[in-house]
């Protein structure tokens, strides 16, 4: 459904082109001090600029707390972060209910809700969304003292020089074309013990999350695929002190599902935005044929840009579920 976790459990709510979107979060401890300050720099890195590559929508993106503060303190019920829409244009998108876009959710989604869907800015199954996680993953650092979160772009369009990218980002625009991005993420001061066996690992909670991305299509920790393409006595992580400090990182910090001391390392693959203004050849509902689609509308020549701060979010939000869920008692 629209909900995640269990100690630290996130609701979002909204579409793309209603009036807001935003996340209820239940869980937040009380006596925390919190405010839309506490949002705004990872915001921030979120928000559509005038850099090649971003979408031309402008959207100011100012928090309002709506619920779970009291005097600058979080009170202990659920915390509600909302975010108003003010820059929609739902036209650009009524022809997309006949003629769905390529590897969009238009069609998926007409499918699973019988047509009534909102279908302005894709509705749910929008990029939009992510302000909201990327609140939600602000709200979870605070519960999270003493780790820094470090992220990047290491790929854009197959290129791996950050030098490149910004030429890389023109042409696309000037070609009515989209490029896919991975983007590393580096948690650092994550205590060891964190996450739990198998279903709660650090790695199966990461991922479940980290696939709610919009665009997400590949997750990885460590050395990852290329772990498949080495040996044992290449990829094992020799421990080098009484600390369980590694000589290497090749298991991205996590051991049997639990964090080992060392950077909790991953990388997410974003797919190219599917919304690109090139003439595609697909099928037309209404014509009952294959037809020309020419894309209208604002969208990002790569999603990885500004999703790179909504990877990192989900990563704070499933250590601080891990984290709560650990200090509870058990039954």
């Amino acid at each position: 459904m629209n909900s995640f976790g269990r100690s630290f459990r996130i609701t979002l709510f909204g579409e793309s082109h209603g009036p807001v979107v935003g996340v209820t979060i239940d869980g937040m401890p009380a006596g925390i001090p919190f405010s839309e300050e506490d949002l705004a720099a990872d915001l921030a890195r979120r928000r559509s600029t005038a850099a090649a590559g971003t979408t031309p929508r402008r959207e100011p993106d100012l928090p309002e707390i709506v619920s779970g503060l009291y005097a600058g303190r979080t009170d202990g019920t659920p915390l509600t972060l909302l975010f108003r829409n003010t820059n929609t244009r739902s036209d650009d998108y009524a022809a997309f209910v006949h003629h769905p876009r390529p590897s969009h959710a238009d069609l998926t989604a007409a499918r699973k809700y019988g047509g009534y869907n909102n279908p302005g800015g894709g509705g749910m199954f929008s990029g939009r969304m992510t302000v909201a996680l990327v609140a939600a993953g602000a709200a979870a650092k605070k519960l999270l003292p003493g780790v820094t979160f470090a992220t990047r772009i290491v790929e854009i369009g197959g290129v791996a020089d950050p030098e490149r990218f910004p030429a890389l980002l023109d042409e696309l625009r000037a070609a009515g074309d989209s490029a896919g991005g991975i983007v590393e993420v580096r948690a650092h001061g994550v205590t060891a013990g964190t996450g739990e066996p198998f279903f709660d690992s650090v790695e199966s909670t990461a991922a479940h999350l980290l696939f709610s991305v919009p665009g997400v299509k590949g997750v990885e920790f460590g050395a990852g695929f290329a772990a498949a393409r080495s040996r044992g006595s290449r990829n094992n992580d020799p421990i080098t002190d009484s600390c369980g400090t590694t000589a290497t990182n090749n298991d991205g910090g996590i051991n049997g599902g639990i964090a080992n001391g060392n950077d909790i390392v991953l990388r997410a693959a974003f797919k190219p935005t599917p919304s690109i203004a090139l003439s595609q050849e697909t099928f037309d509902f209404s014509a009952g044929r294959i037809v020309p689609l020419t894309i209208g509308g604002r969208h990002d020549a790569c999603i990885a840009l500004r999703g790179a701060v909504a990877a990192e979010a989900v990563l704070a939000i499933a250590l601080a579920d891990l984290v709560l869920s650990a200090a509870r008692p058990r039954n």
